[in-house]
């Protein structure tokens, strides 16, 4: 079993950033994946960004490329997503799951991790 917790959202004004960290716990000597996915209101989950189980290959959706960077810090069982220049449209539950196979390259679908945390809401408004 793996739990993960989710920290950093709030409300912040369009152009603004926000950090969000996604602490792992439990079976994680293994290594594992991270996958950060959003659903908006009446949307479906989408993904936006995840980090293999190294570390060293990441991927992000063409919406958030060039302004959202996921990090990972081995030793803290942390992964980071900042997020720059937000929009509105970013406004949306953000959640981070883990996946125990090791991949080369992070998955997109969220099929493929097996635990999730609780979320943690991101509101970008002026």
């Amino acid at each position: 079993q793996v739990q993960l917790v989710e920290s950093g959202g709030g409300l912040v004004q369009p152009g603004g950033s926000l950090s969000l960290s996604c602490t792992a716990s439990g079976r994680t000597e293994g290594g594992y994946g991270i996958g950060w996915f959003r659903q908006a209101p009446g949307k479906e989950r989408e993904f936006v960004a995840a980090i293999n189980w190294r570390g060293g290959n990441t991927d992000y959706a063409n919406s958030v490329k060039g302004r959202f960077s996921i990090t990972r810090d081995v030793a803290k069982n942390t992964v980071y997503l900042q997020m720059n220049n937000l929009k509105p449209e970013d406004t949306a539950v953000y959640y981070c799951a883990a996946d125990l196979w090791k991949r080369s390259y992070p998955s997109r679908s969220p099929g493929l991790y097996e635990y999730w945390g609780q979320g943690t809401q991101v509101t970008v408004s002026s």
